[in-house]
């Protein structure tokens, strides 16, 4: 098989509702998944043994990379006959602990990937619960476009995709962790049954292009371990945001602007502002992984 290439792209989440904490100890919550035109990249290429190189050095590259968890699975639950090394190499755009999904967008580009370059012929179900297995966000990716998640965020409804939007990301020079945000989170034990009309308000917004109202459940955490996230939700709110949230756990605040606004200029005046951010301009895209012919 020729090398192959995942193109993975990151997520912004359109507003999320923690409805309470599951009894299997995860939390229960509501959202809307929104992809994004700011991508990592996965190169892999058949080998005898299975090696992750990344660009990032701060990144690791051993089992505890879900590029690598990936590999492992499908190593494990398919034909032993079928499965094989793999020589994968990672370059690193998204930032890590940023709440913009690039660590499970890379997961589900290794299922896609390995699917492919091993030649197992998984079907779509199959390789949607390997990515849940992997992590709540990673199923999300294999869709794309915008889309309710629901669960633990892992059962995906698809969405139509949202009218073009520019998303502008403010990374500040700190990531947060997802497990500590939600430990944090005083959320009760959910009933068995959920609650039915946020995900009808949640699918909505979406589709009425209309995300005024929208909030995002674990923004008080994060403002309460990091106060500069308020400050620039609030400066991006100011800059005509038709919202402004954290993007899941954070740490990055988003700002959704309609098509043909001059963002550029904002964002140049927030990056002057908040020095040490890294403030990106992105537009949202209606595709999840994709899976191309590796540049030689």
């Amino acid at each position: 098989m020729s090398p192959l290439r995942a193109i993975c792209p990151a997520k912004v989440n359109l507003g999320l509702h923690v409805v309470g904490k599951r009894r299997d100890g995860y939390h229960e919550i509501v959202t809307i998944f929104q992809a994004i035109d700011l991508y990592d990249v996965l190169d892999g290429e058949d080998a005898e043994a299975l090696t992750l190189e990344v660009s990032n050095p701060s990144i690791p590259a051993g089992e505890s990379n879900l590029v690598v968890k990936a590999a492992r699975l499908l190593q494990a639950r398919c034909e032993p006959a079928r499965v094989r090394g793999a020589r994968l190499r990672l370059d690193k755009a998204i930032p890590a602990g940023a709440g913009l999904g690039g660590g499970s967008s890379d997961a589900a580009g290794a299922l896609m990937l390995l699917n492919e370059l091993w030649d197992l012929h998984l079907d779509s179900a199959t390789v949607e619960g390997f990515a849940a297995e992997l992590g709540s966000d990673v199923p999300f990716f294999l869709f794309g476009g915008t889309a309710l998640g629901t669960g633990r965020g892992a059962t995906i409804e698809p969405l139509p995709p949202m009218a073009d939007r520019v998303v502008l990301l403010g990374s500040p020079p700190f990531g947060l962790s997802t497990p500590e945000v939600y430990r944090a989170l005083e959320a009760p034990l959910t009933a068995d049954g959920a609650d039915v009309t946020v995900p009808r308000l949640f699918v909505k917004f979406a589709k009425g292009n209309d995300f005024a109202l929208a909030r995002n459940d674990l923004e008080a955490v994060a403002f309460r371990s990091r106060g500069e996230l308020a400050v620039f939700r609030d400066a991006v709110s100011r800059s005509g945001a038709e919202v402004a949230l954290v993007s899941g756990s954070g740490s990055t605040v988003f700002g959704l602007f309609r098509t043909g606004t001059d963002v550029i200029s904002r964002a140049e005046g927030l990056r002057g502002e908040f020095p040490g951010w890294t403030v990106r301009v992105c537009q949202t895209v209606a595709s999840g992984v994709r899976i191309v012919p590796a540049v030689e």
